[in-house]
């Protein structure tokens, strides 16, 4: 290994050391977040939905093991694209399938729609499923890192379904550290939220 590939090697080791920090040494207790208030809707074109969808059963998020658990990841695209590190002392105060399945029902419930869960179900309501096939922080730089959302959206009715559609959203995390990463996928589960609102406006009432 040259001179210069092993300082590459060593400033990649440290900046990874400096994001996630040692998952097994001890130091402060660990920071919790969540996505914060719900706050004004992303937008206002949800009323439409309200009347092809009066009411809805919204299904919980689900998605890959790993999102099933509280510890916040990232990756360093410029390293290992396909590693995802922990943070060391920072983690979700719920799981982050969790999270995604309250904001979106939230969000949903406040564009006009009735949500209802599985178990409340009555016969006909159509079924709104939700499966999380991306949730990540990556950092493209040292300094620099953004947030992406992908769910895969599927809606039944009478068990037939009715339309599918996958929507992605990656926006800037304000700062390149857990914090940052923690309010930019907040922001990008309400724009997602958003999306899927003006497509259920799209779609056949019956």
């Amino acid at each position: 290994m040259t001179r210069s590939s092993s300082l590459r090697l060593a400033a990649l080791v440290a900046c990874a050391a400096i994001l996630g920090g040692c998952a097994s040494s001890k130091g402060p207790g660990q920071t919790s977040y969540d996505f914060g208030p719900l706050g004004a809707p992303a937008t206002t074109q949800a009323a439409p939905a309200a009347s092809a969808f009066p009411a809805l059963v919204v299904a919980d998020v689900t998605g890959p093991a790993m999102l099933d658990n509280q510890r916040m990841f990232y990756r360093l695209m410029y390293a290992d694209a396909q590693q995802s590190r922990p943070y060391a002392y920072n983690q979700w105060s719920a799981t982050p399938l969790q999270l995604l399945s309250q904001r979106l029902k939230a969000r949903i419930a406040q564009g006009g729609v009735k949500v209802l869960s599985t178990s409340d179900a009555s016969g006909g309501v159509p079924l709104l499923r939700l499966e999380a096939d991306e949730f990540s922080q990556n950092f493209d730089g040292v300094a620099q890192s953004s947030a992406t959302i992908a769910l895969r959206a599927s809606v039944f009715r009478s068990h037939q379904l009715v339309d599918q559609r996958t929507f992605t959203r990656t926006l800037p995390a304000p700062t390149a550290d857990a914090p940052g990463g923690a309010r930019a996928l907040a922001v990008a589960s309400d724009a997602v939220a958003a999306d899927i609102l003006a497509w259920l406006a799209t779609l056949p009432a019956r």
